[in-house]
């Protein structure tokens, strides 16, 4: 069945309708585009004509999207940036294929892009193109090939593959150290515990490696270790950091390990796809090099 024509607006109406929409104004999205406004102006009138209805409402020189132009500017978005990340890819493509991955920013930096080179040099026509996420992402909402994610395997409409479980060391700056010694787990009462917003549990964790019940868990709270390892060094608390981030920080002396290192945490890290690229050769590459890099840090 073909594509009916009508539906299929242009890219440039597109672009222009939801570079309006997002900056609230044509003089705005024409800047943004680098057009004239008359032209992002005929553009989107353009559109509307297209469609058969109104996508602003025109007040006092003022364009309002309706409230079906706020929803098809929401897809026309995800539309564009589908498109977008494709034609990079495409572009970067040198030969062997390209894989879009999605990353935790932590196990992106510390884990992840030291050892890409190995793969990378027994794999040179294969291209990785990497985005940080904090949270698992909805493979139906953002193409992706795979993620790499922290939590327990259960991503939805997935295939997985587990790397290796959460190892987790409490660190805190040399000076804190000297100032308030820690010998035993009762010691941290009164010291901020810093958290993470995606491990919830993960003190309670550390508590029971050291073989003691959690005392209760007050400090700031973070939603990735980088700003939680700057804010342990500059001596505001103990960061709970994975064991493989600790070890860069703790062999810099930046920051000096509390108790038993390296006890279990709360989950594991997992890479998953969408079952449409099982058979992805860039991917089974890349998951057959993982397997041969993960066993290590179990």
């Amino acid at each position: 069945m073909g594509r009916q024509r009508r539906y299929l607006p242009s890219i440039a109406q597109l672009a222009a309708f939801e570079a309006v929409q997002r900056t609230g104004s044509t003089t705005a999205a024409a800047k943004a585009l680098d057009l004239s406004q008359g032209t992002i102006s005929r553009l989107v009138a353009s559109l509307e004509a297209q469609l058969g209805r109104p996508l602003f409402l025109r007040q006092n020189k003022r364009l309002l999207p309706t409230p079906a132009g706020i929803d098809y500017a929401r897809d026309i978005a995800a539309a564009l940036d589908a498109i977008e990340r494709a034609s990079m890819r495409t572009a970067a493509d040198l030969g062997g294929g390209a894989l879009s991955l999605a990353v935790l920013p932590a196990f992106g930096t510390r884990w992840l892009a030291p050892r890409l080179g190995g793969f990378l040099a027994t794999h040179p026509g294969v291209t990785i193109n990497l985005s940080t996420r904090i949270r698992p992402i909805d493979f139906a909402a953002e193409r992706f090939d795979a993620m790499i994610y922290f939590g327990a395997g259960d991503a939805v409409d997935a295939g997985h593959m587990r790397l290796f479980d959460e190892r987790v060391t409490a660190c805190a700056a040399p000076g804190l150290l000297d100032r308030q010694p820690i010998s035993s787990p009762d010691e941290l009462a009164g010291l901020q515990l810093f958290q993470l917003e995606t491990r919830p549990l993960a003190w309670n964790a550390w508590f029971m490696g050291q073989g003691t019940q959690a005392l209760p868990v007050s400090g700031m709270m973070f939603d990735q270790f980088a700003l939680m390892i700057e804010a342990a060094i500059a001596g505001l608390g103990v960061a709970l950091l994975p064991h493989y981030i600790a070890l860069g920080e703790i062999a810099a002396d930046r920051l000096q390990p509390v108790l038993e290192p390296a006890v279990a945490g709360t989950g594991s890290y997992w890479l998953a796809w969408p079952p449409a690229r099982e058979t992805y050769r860039p991917l089974i590459a890349f998951r057959d090099w993982l397997m041969s890099e993960a066993p290590s840090e179990s």
